[in-house]
């Protein structure tokens, strides 16, 4: 019997090394040798014109541009926001909305509506022929069609708060 419980214990022993090596290879995969984050693609660079032939820069004065994606779940996580970002505006009529799809306008208003975001003009265009690498992006235009600034992704609280500063 006591044979029997020496390779009892040996075996016990056996595996739970074999566990403390496996939990130590997946901690040092995980932790010390993770790859870094994907940065957040690139901001428009500042006093770059945007190409959208339709809309009316000079008219409009100042406009933040929404570049959003029916299928983009940061922009649906974004709604709130939009939101605020809408009332801001009926703020201020210095001010206009511009939501940018690349899916048809009809789907584009149906998204906005679902998330009850009202925006002076939704627009269809390929989101690359104004620069946009990701949805959603927000650029704050001037009167000429001129990136201000832009924004890309899902805004921290830090960065909404900062966007709806400049539009005041």
């Amino acid at each position: 019997m006591s044979q029997l419980l020496k390779k009892t214990e040996m075996v016990a022993d056996i595996a739970i090394v074999v566990v403390g090596i496996l939990l130590a290879v997946v901690l040092v995969k995980n932790y010390l040798l993770a790859k870094p984050q994907a940065p957040m693609p690139a901001a428009i660079a500042p006093g770059t014109k945007l190409s959208l032939p339709s809309v009316n820069w000079k008219a409009n004065g100042t406009t933040l541009v929404l570049a959003l994606s029916t299928g983009c779940r940061f922009c649906t996580e974004s709604g709130p926001f939009y939101q605020r970002l809408a009332q801001e505006r009926a703020k201020n009529q210095n001010i206009r909305l511009v939501a940018v799809f690349p899916q048809p306008v009809a789907e584009g208003q149906k998204y906005l509506s679902d998330l009850g975001v009202t925006v002076d003009e939704v627009q269809q265009a390929r989101l690359d022929s104004i620069g946009v690498v990701a949805t959603p992006t927000l650029i704050l235009a001037n009167a000429d069609g001129a990136v201000l600034e832009s924004w890309t992704g899902k805004l921290p609280g830090e960065k909404e708060s900062e966007l709806l500063a400049k539009l005041k």
